[in-house]
């Protein structure tokens, strides 16, 4: 018996050594973090200049933006964002930045902001339920619903031996699958 719990827990101690060497080796191999959205750095942004730069010249440096306001065109924004992943959990957001370029009608630099983290808004999930009427039906009316409306036929037409139209021209014409109804019947 002693020979046994002996074996029993060397064998425990190279199952729990071989886990803490395989946890230890991912921390040690941590993967590169993963980017988001239009990768705009602040020596990007600092090229344009307000007053002066054009909507010509941000297309140039920054490229397309990642999204224009709803109801205004000249305000246009780049999203970036950079995630990190955690073993066994959701990625985390590491580093998140918007940059909001707001220019005139004559398409001219008048104001540009920079958002980041720490300037985001939480928002959270509704905890209430939004009611949907006449969706509350009993079992009854559940399995007596359909009584009637369902007929395996009516999607099949003339391919399947049904009566009229189908592939070829009118009643019994003798074409498609089927044969339009035609020699279908059992002797």
């Amino acid at each position: 018996m002693a020979r046994y719990m002996a074996t029993h827990r060397r064998c425990w101690a190279g199952v729990l050594a071989g886990g803490l060497l395989m946890l230890s080796g991912c921390e040690a191999i941590s993967p590169p973090p993963i980017p988001r959205g239009a990768l705009i750095e602040k020596m990007d942004y600092d090229q344009l200049v307000l007053n002066s730069s054009t909507q010509n010249d941000a297309l140039s440096i920054l490229g397309s933006p990642t999204a224009h306001a709803t109801f205004n065109d000249n305000t246009w924004i780049y999203i970036s964002m950079t995630k990190d992943l955690v073993p066994l959990a959701h990625p985390v957001v590491d580093k998140q930045q918007v940059l909001v370029l707001n220019f005139d009608n004559a398409g001219v630099l008048r104001k540009m902001n920079v958002l980041n983290k720490r300037d985001a808004i939480p928002v959270n999930m509704a905890s209430g339920v939004t009611p949907t009427p006449g969706t509350h039906i009993s079992v009854i009316q559940e399995l007596l619903g359909n009584v009637g409306h369902y007929n395996p036929m009516s999607s099949m037409g003339s391919t399947f031996g049904g009566m009229g139209g189908g592939m070829g021209g009118g009643p019994m014409s003798g074409q498609g699958t089927g044969n339009g109804g035609v020699g279908n019947s059992m002797p």
